[in-house]
């Protein structure tokens, strides 16, 4: 690599985080509205432009900090986007970064330095996004549905456990697919993903509902 070339010059790093949450059956995202150019005025997803002296998850957690106040969460990496003209200002490559966060137990800021507004969003009716941000979140939906099949990423929703009822309408939710109950429950288990605590709750009127709670450590799988 030359670094003399101009043509490695004028290039930036934007590190972009969609958040989810499921409220009421809902699955919704974090969206927040640019204070600035380019795109001032529109809604966009949390992130910005990676400083040279941080690695990509701290300058992604900085940006989530920085525009929504949000500090605990989880985040995962899942895809890079280069089309050229993506940003009118220079060349900028943007790292896709995804995560779940229970919207109850988080105070989102709704005004920052370089934001007028942040507010959660359902998926199906998001506003036009400034950048390109509707590929971004478009992506970041899928490896969500792919994640919660194979992984325990949704543990963040129910720190303190969850019923299966519970646990299905947020399923149905993300993967906008309704189930059976039973065959549910039975794939749910099949899956390796929650155990029981041996403790029960009363869910929407119904007869009590065993509690489970997601494993710190699981297999891969995914039969759904």
């Amino acid at each position: 690599m030359d670094v003399k070339n101009k043509r490695y010059k004028g290039q930036g790093i934007h590190v972009i985080t969609a958040i989810f949450t499921v409220e009421q059956g809902i699955t919704k995202v974090l969206l927040i509205k640019r204070k600035n150019e380019p795109f001032l005025g529109d809604w966009v997803l949390t992130g910005g432009a990676l400083y040279n002296d941080e690695d990509l998850e701290d300058g992604a957690r900085r940006e989530i900090f920085d525009k929504t106040g949000i500090t605990d969460i989880d985040i995962t990496q899942f895809k890079t986007f280069g089309r050229v003209d993506r940003s009118p200002v220079m060349r900028m490559i943007a790292v896709g970064f995804f995560g779940v966060i229970d919207s109850k137990r988080v105070k989102v800021l709704r005004e920052t330095e370089s934001t007028t507004n942040a507010d959660w969003f359902p998926i199906d009716k998001i506003p036009p996004l400034g950048y390109d941000h509707e590929e971004i979140l478009t992506e970041a939906l899928k490896e969500l549905q792919k994640r919660i099949v194979n992984s325990n990423i949704l543990k963040s929703l129910f720190p303190d456990g969850v019923t299966m009822p519970e646990l299905q309408k947020v399923y149905e939710a993300i993967l906008n697919k309704k189930f059976d109950r039973r065959n549910f429950r039975k794939k749910m288990l099949s899956l390796n993903l929650i155990e029981d605590t041996n403790k029960s709750e009363q869910f929407e009127g119904n007869r009590p509902a065993k509690i489970y709670k997601f494993k710190k450590k699981i297999e891969d799988k995914n039969i759904f």
